[in-house]
């Protein structure tokens, strides 16, 4: 009996976390000794078993390798999406597109906080003129797509991608000033304006004079800061998803594997290669929005095949496996890449993607971040990987034999680009971007996630629009 009550014992202590010797439960440190996060050691910070929550709309997408690219006849011989094996780290993405509500809100912000920058606000707005058509009545939508309540849960459109950008900016900022809010870290400033904008670059630099809550970050001997970024309190940014993560979530092939085997691969976000519903109760249903046939967007009255005549509702029709709505049809989607044909040849096996820019906060004379008229703090370019492998220097074929001449190269020398009528030109630069997931005027061939095009990022149109994502931090899905 002696010997089960000490053998218990010191099993006790050993389940405990080897506390005797070890880090005391997360308390002290492995390497020294010292206790973290005390007052008599300095306060060491250290936090243990952080967990990240989805930001606001978001959902987990498991990351993983998939063959990336063409899964069936590259109908448009542009040989631009090659097969190619990759593996993506688990991230978040919009269980939707972005809506237009989500994007009024966006702009009802603007209004507030810069009520006399009318540049400011416009240069957000939707382009409504997009829906214009020589040949069409569309003057409705001009006037009412974005702005009419009977619209609101539709997907935003004549957005450019530089748009989708400032919009996942901002977005950044809300959601990370609310959950400081939430948190009594922050009170919330209703009037903010000019330079005193909260932005998260901002706040963590200590260049936002917000004020303090009634639960500020308080340090074990009494004393308050500011919250920083290794507080592991806010949120990464939002952001556009990469090509590889957009197509990799479209697809959603985490429901067609057996340990470690992919079962089944698919053409579109969902099983098999039909493109109606074969469940009793909506069978014979499309399973996405997009044009079934010339001049056949939506079907016959009394059996309108998609149920809708140019977009849908965003949670319209099945979610995929990851529970992501509309991946295929509905609207196109901005992704965060630079178009070029050869990427899949070019970029790495792990989280591929072209369109690297490294910036660095400007800073002045005595050293201060320098911030512009609306409190954003000013980057400088260190370094441009747009082109790289595709359009610098180094892939550049000089036929006149002297190298040298290669130093100022870019990719107008790979790309020809002449915008006289009747010449030719590529329509390939560094301001280039892709799209993605076919939509509400398109034929079934765009819908494959595989398929790729591309637009100038300063340019909109009715048929696309974008959702955002979120960088995973930690484990792919934790221990």
């Amino acid at each position: 009996m002696k010997l089960k009550t000490i053998f218990l014992l010191f099993l006790a202590a050993f389940v405990s976390g080897c506390g005797l010797f070890g880090n005391g439960g997360g308390e002290t440190s492995r390497t020294t000794g010292w206790e973290y996060n005390s007052e008599e050691t300095g306060n060491i910070p250290y936090l243990s078993g952080y967990e990240q929550e989805a930001g606001p709309g978001l959902v987990f997408i498991q990351g993983g390798t998939f063959t990336m690219g063409r899964v069936e006849e590259d109908v448009m011989y542009k040989w631009d999406n090659h097969p190619r094996r990759v593996t993506v780290a688990s991230f978040y993405m919009d269980e939707t597109e972005v809506s237009n509500q989500d994007y009024r809100e966006y702009v009802h912000w603007l209004n507030r906080v810069y009520p006399g920058d009318r540049e400011k606000v416009n240069s957000a707005l939707p382009d409504s003129t997009v829906w214009r058509e020589e040949l069409a009545y569309n003057e409705p939508y001009v006037n009412n797509y974005f702005r009419h309540p009977a619209y609101s849960d539709y997907p935003v459109v004549g957005v450019t991608w530089e748009q989708a950008n400032a919009y996942c900016s901002w977005r950044t900022d809300r959601v990370n000033e609310k959950i400081l809010v939430e948190r009594g870290i922050l009170q919330h400033d209703n009037s903010q304006s000019g330079q005193n904008i909260f932005t998260t670059d901002a706040y963590l630099a200590g260049l936002y004079e917000g004020t303090s809550g009634e639960n500020p970050e308080e340090l074990p001997d009494g004393t308050t800061r500011r919250v920083k970024w290794e507080d592991g309190i806010m949120l990464p940014n939002y952001r556009l998803p990469s090509e590889a993560e957009w197509e990799y979530a479209a697809y959603g092939l985490i429901g067609n594997v057996d340990d470690e085997v992919l079962t089944d691969r698919k053409i579109y976000p969902w099983n098999g290669a039909y493109l109606r519903e074969d469940t009793r109760k909506d069978k014979g249903r499309l399973k996405a929005n997009f044009v079934r046939g010339r001049g056949d967007l939506m079907g016959m009255a009394g059996a309108l095949n998609d149920n809708a005549d140019i977009t849908a509702p965003v949670f319209s029709y099945q979610s995929n496996d990851y529970g992501l709505y509309c991946m295929s049809g509905n609207v196109n989607e901005w992704v965060a890449d630079v178009y070029r044909p050869l990427s899949f040849l070019d970029v790495e096996e792990f989280q591929p993607f072209r369109g690297n820019v490294i910036t660095e906060p400007r800073r002045d004379a005595n050293g201060d971040l320098m911030r512009d008229e609306y409190g954003e703090i000013v980057r400088d370019t260190v370094a441009d990987y747009r082109n790289i492998k595709d359009g610098n220097a180094e892939s550049q074929i000089v036929e006149s034999g002297d190298w040298n001449a290669t130093e100022d190269r870019g990719t107008e020398d790979m790309y020809f680009k002449d915008d006289r009528p009747g010449y030719f030109s590529s329509l390939i630069d560094d301001e280039v971007r892709v799209y993605k997931g076919g939509s509400w005027k398109d034929r079934p061939y765009w819908l494959v996630p595989g398929t790729r095009r591309y637009l100038e990022q300063t340019r909109a149109q009715s048929d696309i629009g974008f959702r955002c994502a979120m960088t995973r931090v930690g484990s792919p899905e934790g221990f």
